[in-house]
């Protein structure tokens, strides 16, 4: 609960009716133009994995994922926390071309997650992925991605400003590209989060680059699994969000590991064991496309673009019951 912001004299801009039919607009209309944007095709994805596949994102190494047996597959599986290694698998299996990838919807349990305005255990993203090649592999594919998604986003808050006159359009399409690097040198008495913050209240929409591994003070800007993004090549697309008065995530992305990054990475990080993971294997002995991809959170784009003050009030999840209490008090009218 010490974590839940509440804005003062917060009044929700729709009903519970019009923001279910808002959501929908959001969905449906963001979903075409990241596709049109960046050359997508949507596919089914899998809810759950075998863990010994190695396809599970770890996320920061800590997170526990949710488990079951399947007695009649003899196996125990795993709920995904995110898609990124099964999509480069897929994008090999059906034959994707270079320059175009897949899409779908990613839905998640983390139940270790810390829940407040923008974090639920439910997680539901746009997990998409492309082929590059090794031309392409650059950190300019990477800068002209984030150019196209931001103008996706851009497009839809503007649909849904035609049919919500109510709803403004607030969000700066003048991308401000710095890496981590950059920001704590900027930022050196700051905390990681208060410097995400700061430079979003300066410059509004921000990506910021090359996350995961130590910075000059020895200490990491966040964590990101050794196996995926390539550190020197990923980013966070953050934006400011006056509702709330803080920097927001929108997606987290990058250029993925080749041969050479996953070797570095994964010695780096302590996990050389995965090396022998069939996925590892792949990847490791050139079997499979170099990519890109990333994910964009649904509710969190639907809660910032319906200017809602709780992620509860665009997705149905479970809330503390003091949480609970606090919103209905505060006129946060969670699903």
């Amino acid at each position: 609960m010490e974590s839940c912001y509440f804005p003062e004299a917060y009044t929700d801009k729709l009903s519970i009716l019009d923001t279910e039919i808002a959501i929908k607009l959001v969905k449906d209309t963001f979903e075409k133009k990241l596709a049109e944007n960046l050359t997508l095709t949507r596919v089914s994805a899998p809810l759950f994995v075998r863990p010994e596949s190695g396809l599970n994102d770890d996320l920061n190494g800590v997170e526990r994922p949710v488990g079951f047996d399947v007695p009649d597959a003899g196996c125990e599986v795993e709920i995904v926390h995110s898609l990124a290694k099964w999509k480069r698998q897929a994008l090999k299996r059906y034959h994707f071309a270079p320059n175009t990838g897949l899409y779908t919807d990613m839905n998640a349990i983390r139940r270790d997650e810390e829940l407040d305005n923008l974090h639920s255990v439910y997680v539901d993203q746009w997990d998409w992925e492309k082929i590059i090649t090794p031309e392409t592999r650059t950190v300019e594919t990477l800068k002209q991605t984030v150019r196209q998604i931001v103008k996706a986003v851009k497009g839809t808050q503007n649909r849904l400003a035609e049919t919500f006159p109510q709803i403004k359009s607030f969000l700066s399409t003048d991308i401000t590209f710095l890496t981590t690097q950059e920001l704590e040198d900027r930022y050196p008495d700051l905390t990681p989060r208060e410097r995400e913050d700061a430079v979003c209240r300066e410059h509004k929409t921000v990506f910021l680059m090359q996350i995961g591994g130590l910075l000059k003070s020895g200490q990491k800007h966040d964590g990101r699994a050794p196996d995926y993004d390539d550190w020197a090549l990923n980013g966070d697309l953050l934006i400011w969000y006056p509702l709330l008065n803080r920097a927001v995530e929108l997606s987290s992305m990058g250029i993925r590991v080749d041969a050479a990054a996953l070797q570095r990475q994964l010695a780096q990080a302590g996990c050389e064991q995965r090396k022998t993971l069939p996925f590892h294997q792949q990847l490791l002995s050139g079997e499979l496309p170099l990519t890109m991809g990333g994910g964009i959170g649904q509710s969190r784009l639907c809660m910032v673009l319906l200017q809602k003050a709780h992620i509860g009030e665009v997705q149905a999840s479970i809330w503390q019951d003091d949480m609970i209490k606090a919103c209905e008090e505060k006129g946060i009218t969670l699903l």
